[in-house]
């Protein structure tokens, strides 16, 4: 498969595309979804006030909390009769946030994945095992578009039924591997439980990706699979998987499709944009989107952007993986979780405290969550099966409230440390 033309573009060339559409984009936000006409209005701009991509900084961000406001359509730029396709991701107050495809997006979306498969290593010959999660969650239906776009075969296997998935990787001969880092561990755990020789596979790559993970992790990925591990990066809001990709060439950084998404780094707390090299927070302009476009998203991820051209050949500006985040968003076995989604179910439960602690560890490779939750001095005294059985209703609220299941420890009134400034909620104990 031949990499795509604008991979090769010179600089000037790919700036001149961008400015293209990044006016076109301006000019029909500004018509079709009354948010950003009154954002620019605010702000005293009209699109025409765009001449060239260096005024992109004058003009508002976008951010999470706009799109809860107009939840669930009232962000999307073209009729419902349009929108063929609505995924979700976790918001903070447990609405999702809502992303919509008209037909030509999720043709550009699997054309995005389709390229990253091809950095990866795939071909129309390839057979493509995806162990992500089909259903809201962009993962699985991005990773299987762009396999089929690709023309390889895909085997949408989605996640679970562990032993299944290896003896499936054993029989079809799958070369390339989609999903979750920590699953990818998972998978070889259990294989090497099986009893099998991962040597013996066809597989030469995986595409990981959908929660943090680390040079140390992509190590043991590839010593115990025997394949190249490769980074990949996308949300949601943005289009899903498909944003950005490392290639299997130099894995040093992941390529950006910025004839798709214009990219900035900006200072998290002044907003300025920040010159190349620079940490600061990702934030994206979607040039394509038709059904639910977004300018100058902050996606409180903390990154570098790299202008260097790649020893692959592309000359895309690459993203280094995400090292943080800017707010207090968890990523959970792939599900975004706010400690105040937590907090909102647990304030619902009569006799509990308000002194709660979040403990997120990782346990033979697969994200763990633990609530640790002061009862009251009433609730104390109770027998041990009521316990029990507010313990189980909490885990089950948890679950159907945030979509990730949680282990529920009630403890003792006064237990959970105190603080004189904000409360630590949270401890992240995961090494990745």
């Amino acid at each position: 498969m031949i990499r795509h033309e604008a991979e090769k573009y010179s600089r000037k060339k790919l700036e001149v595309l961008q400015l293209q559409r990044l006016r076109a984009l301006v000019q029909r936000v500004y018509a079709k979804v009354p948010f950003y006409r009154k954002a620019f209005d605010r702000a005293g701009l009209k699109p025409k006030h765009l001449t060239g991509l260096s005024d992109l900084a004058r003009f508002p961000f976008t951010t999470k909390a706009d799109l809860r406001d107009h939840y669930p359509f009232g962000m999307f730029a073209v009729p419902m009769r349009q929108v063929v396709r609505g995924h979700a991701s976790s918001g903070t107050t447990g609405k999702p946030t809502v992303a919509g495809y008209t037909r030509k997006d999720i043709k550009t979306w699997g054309e995005l994945m389709a390229r990253a498969l091809v950095s990866a290593g795939a071909t129309e010959h390839s057979i493509v095992h995806n162990a992500y999660g089909y259903g809201l969650f962009t993962g699985g239906l991005g990773a299987h578009y762009g396999a089929e776009a690709l023309g390889a075969t895909v085997v949408p296997v989605s996640g679970g039924q562990t032993q299944r998935q290896v003896m499936l990787l054993q029989d079809f001969g799958a070369d390339i591997l989609c999903c979750t880092p920590s699953y990818a561990l998972n998978l070889a755990e259990v294989g090497e439980q099986m009893g099998v020789d991962w040597s013996k596979l066809k597989l030469k790559a995986g595409i990981f990706g959908a929660e943090p993970w680390s040079e140390r992790m992509r190590a043991e990925i590839e010593r115990r699979l025997h394949l190249k591990a490769i980074d990949l990066y996308g949300l949601s809001e943005i289009i899903g998987p498909g944003v950005a990709c490392e290639c299997v060439e130099a894995q040093a950084g992941l390529h950006v499709y910025e004839d798709h998404f214009l990219a900035e780094i900006i200072h998290p707390d002044t907003g300025e944009v920040l010159a190349p090299g620079e940490e600061g927070e990702l934030v994206f302009t979607t040039l394509t989107k038709e059904a639910f476009p977004l300018l100058r998203y902050r996606t409180r991820d903390l990154s570098r952007l790299n202008p260097e051209p790649c020893a692959c050949g592309r000359r895309l500006r690459r993203m280094e993986r995400v090292s943080g985040r800017s707010d207090d968003m968890l990523i959970i076995r792939g599900v975004n979780v706010f400690p105040s989604q937590i907090e909102h179910v647990l304030l619902k439960v009569e006799g509990l405290e308000p002194h709660y602690q979040i403990i997120v560890d990782r346990v033979e490779n697969l994200d763990t969550l633990e609530v640790r939750i002061e009862m009251s001095d009433r609730l104390f005294s109770d027998e041990m099966k009521e316990l029990d059985r507010l313990t189980r209703k909490i885990e089950h609220d948890i679950k159907d409230y945030l979509g990730v299941s949680a282990q529920v420890k009630l403890v003792e009134p006064r237990t959970i440390a105190r603080s004189e400034g904000k409360a630590q909620r949270v401890m992240d104990r995961r090494k990745i």
